[in-house]
């Protein structure tokens, strides 16, 4: 069926997440947003993605996508996949567009929305979850999808081919088992830095009494909070429960190696975030100083060049790249086979609106036809605003369980675009 892009939307949609102190950390209280954007074809089927936001300034991140629409309204779908490489260089590097980056910042975001739409978009022509359209290519089709521009000195194409190909063996029995017991994830929702002692105490025992073994606490620039936050949340978790810590970029180099040697006591597993995400160097160092103690950070770094400086300086232990904040699928996948090539585990940011939806189909992708390791390797889960959602997230016992119906998961409910498109929406004008 041939489909031709005949409209590209984009809607500022905003949740008030701010009156709950939701999301709340050690630099951030904002209202969970999107830049939604939906492809409208010829034939009536629909493309959907979106790119996280925190609440003002969604506005400009919508106007950037609008700006991307004269590269893919007129479009047909066959087109574009036969040559997604293409596609993605003809977004991330157009002649005129790219002095507004070059693949970073509101564009590049925008551009995230707007290529996981067309992935959406394929995944629904196709009858498959986004998960199952991306193990069912082959190797050289994957790697064909990926933009090796600047990543080519820690990975080339055929690099990228051989760690697919030495995974194929065993496609068959992980996907089965991903679809049986689905892939580990851990809880953020208990530990914002907004919330009281007390909500935090209450939340963490409803998590460990729900079967939840990994926990996340957010830390700030208080040490003494920290260490008051830390003992609360170990006591309940246990001393085999995994927790682990998240700064949100608020430290410089050496307070993070201060705080960090200070908490140590509490047994994290991980602190994420810990400097400026564009400080490679500092992260670095940083790991150095904490060893043992592992570093994480992902969700703010801009594109595919940082993610690998971080892994060629040995700076992270655990890549948390995300989901859109990078330019959508095809970036994220060189991101991941990067990751692989230097043996570290991926463990997907999702903490905001609609970025769990998406990351599920990450991780399993990942693990079916990428890593085939489940060690050190779980995904983010928040339990916020997916009832937003046409085709939610599943938890069962601490899994996500793996999407079934085709696409990427991000389609919203018409109500809650109703409700909540800003400043239009009813729960604004309230």
């Amino acid at each position: 069926m041939a489909l031709r892009i005949r409209d590209l939307v984009a809607r500022d949609i905003r949740f008030p997440t701010s009156r709950q102190d939701d999301g709340s950390d050690a630099l951030n209280r904002g209202d969970y947003s999107a830049t939604y954007v939906v492809l409208e074809t010829s034939e009536g089927l629909s493309g959907h993605g979106l790119t996280f936001t925190n609440g003002r300034g969604n506005e400009i991140v919508v106007a950037a996508a609008r700006a991307l629409a004269p590269l893919v309204v007129g479009r047909e779908l066959c087109d574009i996949t036969r040559d997604m490489r293409g596609f993605y260089h003809s977004l991330a590097q157009d002649a005129q567009l790219r002095w507004l980056g070059p693949e970073k910042g509101i564009l590049h975001m925008a551009t995230g929305a707007v290529v996981n739409a067309v992935w959406d978009l394929w995944a629904r022509r196709e009858g498959k979850p986004l998960w199952k359209l991306l193990v069912d290519l082959t190797p050289q089709q994957l790697v064909d999808c990926i933009d090796f521009m600047w990543i080519t000195d820690a990975l080339t194409p055929q690099e990228a081919v051989a760690l697919l190909t030495a995974q194929e063996a065993g496609k068959a029995a992980r996907e089965a088992e991903m679809r049986e017991k689905g892939f580990p994830a851990y809880t953020t929702s208990a530990g914002w830095l907004g919330y009281s002692d007390d909500k935090v105490r209450r939340l963490c025992e409803e998590a460990v009494a729900a079967g939840w073994t990994h926990l996340k606490m957010k830390v700030g620039k208080d040490l003494d909070q920290n260490v008051r936050r830390a003992s609360l949340i170990r006591e309940i978790l246990g001393p085999k429960g995994t927790l682990m810590m998240d700064a949100n970029q608020c430290w410089d180099v050496p307070e993070a190696i201060e705080q960090m040697k200070a908490l140590a006591r509490f047994d994290p597993w991980w602190i994420e975030e810990p400097t400026s995400p564009d400080d490679v160097l500092g992260h670095a160092a940083i790991a150095r100083a904490i060893a043992p103690l592992k570093v994480a950070t992902g969700e703010a770094c801009h594109n595919r060049v940082i993610f690998k400086q971080l892994l060629q300086a040995q700076a992270i232990s655990f890549c948390q790249v995300d989901s859109c904040r990078v330019g959508g699928v095809n970036e994220v996948l060189s991101i991941i086979l990067m990751a692989a090539k230097f043996g570290v585990p991926v463990c997907p940011h999702a903490g905001g609106v609609g970025l769990c939806e998406y990351v599920q189909h990450l991780s399993i992708f990942d693990y079916i036809a990428v890593s085939g390791c489940l060690e050190n390797r779980v995904c983010e889960y928040v339990d916020h605003l997916h009832e937003h959602f046409v085709d939610p997230v599943r938890i069962v016992n601490g899994r996500y369980a793996a999407p079934t119906q085709p696409g990427y998961s991000i389609e919203m409910r018409p109500a809650s675009i109703e409700e909540y498109e800003f400043p239009k929406g009813a729960a604004w004008r309230r």
